[in-house]
């Protein structure tokens, strides 16, 4: 059914595009009648509409554009600009890996986190080895471990444990972090293995007493906060540089300039060693219900002859890549993606590897020709993908995959970024957003039914290349840039909104 048009979405429409009430002005200086057919209202609307490029140009941001917009259902190229241009997707790369997952896993996928132990519960004591085994859930939380700390003493009607405390997380190769080159500090570049906790990051809290601060790191959810000692904070009487890190061997170590703190405040630190502070947190939490285990041992590989007492699912694939798509989380992506590539072919040595195995994926099964990502989350700006690429993906993930139901609602906006509501065009992408580089990537529905898919990239490289890493967290015009990509890409899907519409 073909939605009517409003006079009050057009002008929504020409705000996002830049142009305004103007436009309606200028058509008003018009005389009552013609010498010519007059044009219907969306034609006038079309005609208002500058080239591709000049709306480029005119936006002035520095670097290179690469932008492609074509019919889904005929896969006909509408509009292009450097689309052969391959750049860094930033978080794009993240719908490329839904499609991996959604491929190999299965939308229904679970992951799963066991715990099993080397002898039987006899009389609710087991004369053995507990192990704690991940298996690459990314989205397990400390709410998660206390119920399944609750399970092990109420269903599987453990009280006591006379050996070791085992913790497994060889289920995904073990990575200090995404992307070597981010800030130590950065919550979303934390280590990966087969057993993580928390989107694998620390909660650091601290509060000013007296002369001096009370600090506490803690693996907070919703409705707890057991203080940890996996990662370990001290204070020390400098400006610079805010935070350090060094490898503590059983734990992170980390230290914080006293000059950066003020008051109080807080932040999500990254872990590095999630297994460890996985299995911190369930021996705290397995005391809770009165079960006393040993000190965590990492073991290298299950114990022969364990068996498995009870496990905890992850809610299903679709759901996980929903979210994952709707909060950009790195970790999960990481995860999502070396697990494909370890269902797919049995192995995934590293996050690199995992990554050209799913570019070869890529190229198979979506068509496209030059993709060369780097990882699955699109932290590493080494990664390059061609608009080109990115939109003949999208129609194949379209087509056979149903990618389009996860991504989620991108709201058409004025040039001051307010929505405008009730707009008869809708969008569902992904964005992408690193330092001085924007994404964005996904399907516009118009109001005749038609539906394109786009994508559009910008960086400006050598002003990123250019960065120390203390400036990466927070450079000096980053905010400036992605303000004017994000303007940018509103214009054009207003202009395509506007343009291919009937």
């Amino acid at each position: 059914m073909t939605r009517e048009v409003t006079r009050r979405a057009v002008l929504g429409g020409l705000a996002a595009a830049g142009l305004g009430h103007a436009a309606f002005a200028q058509s008003a200086l018009a005389p009552m009648s013609s010498l010519r057919p007059s044009s219907r209202g969306g034609d006038l609307l079309k005609t208002y509409q500058p080239p591709l490029s000049t709306l480029i140009a005119k936006s002035g941001l520095p670097g290179q554009i690469s932008v492609q917009v074509a019919d889904v259902k005929t896969g006909l190229v509408l509009e292009s600009h450097n689309p052969l241009r391959a750049l860094p997707p930033a978080s794009v790369a993240k719908a490329l890996t839904a499609c991996y997952a959604l491929d190999v896993l299965g939308p229904g996928y679970h992951f799963e986190t066991r715990i099993m132990a080397t002898a039987p519960v006899t009389n609710g004591r087991i004369d053995g080895d507990l192990i704690l085994a991940g298996g690459g859930d990314p989205t397990l939380d400390t709410d998660a471990i206390a119920d399944i700390t609750k399970r092990l003493r109420e269903e599987a009607g453990v009280t006591e444990v006379t050996g070791r405390f085992l913790v497994w997380g060889g289920a995904l190769p073990a990575l200090n972090g995404i992307d070597s080159e981010q800030p130590f500090q950065v919550g979303y570049n934390p280590g990966i293995s087969g057993l993580n906790l928390n989107f694998n990051r620390v909660h650091f809290e601290w509060k000013r007493n007296g002369n001096g601060y009370n600090v506490s790191m803690d693996a907070r959810s919703a409705t707890l906060r057991p203080e940890v000692r996996a990662a370990r904070m001290r204070i020390e009487a400098r400006n610079h540089p805010i935070y350090t890190y060094v490898d503590g061997g059983t734990h992170d170590t980390w230290t914080v300039a006293q000059g950066a703190l003020g008051k109080s405040g807080a932040r999500w630190l990254p872990v590095r060693k999630p297994a460890r502070y996985a299995a911190e947190v369930f021996q705290i939490l397995a005391r809770s219900n009165g079960i006393v285990l040993k000190t965590p041992e990492m073991s290298d590989a299950l114990p022969e002859g364990s068996t498995e007492i009870l496990t905890h699912e992850s809610a299903a694939l679709r759901v996980i890549l929903r979210d994952m798509l709707k909060y950009s989380t790195n970790i999960t992506a990481e995860c999502v993606g070396l697990t494909a590539t370890h269902a797919r072919s049995g192995t995934a040595s590293s996050l690199r590897a995992s990554a050209d195995a799913m570019n070869s994926w890529a190229k198979d099964r979506l068509g496209m020709k030059s993709v060369a990502l780097e990882d699955h989350s699109g932290l590493g700006d080494d990664s390059r993908v061609s608009a080109r690429d990115m939109v003949k993906a999208l129609i194949a993930a379209r087509k056979s995959m149903g990618i389009k139901p996860l991504l989620k609602a991108h709201p058409l906006r004025t040039e001051d970024r307010k929505v405008i509501e009730d707009h008869p065009v809708s969008v569902h992408a992904k964005t992408g957003t690193l330092n001085f580089v924007s994404g964005l990537g996904g399907f516009i529905d118009l109001p005749d039914g038609t539906e394109l898919a786009f994508a559009s990239f910008s960086a400006d490289l050598p002003r990123r290349d250019a960065l120390t890493r203390e400036e990466r967290e927070n450079p000096p015009g980053g905010k400036a840039y992605a303000v004017e990509a994000r303007k940018l890409q509103q214009r054009m899907l207003a202009r395509w909104g506007i343009l291919y519409s009937g």
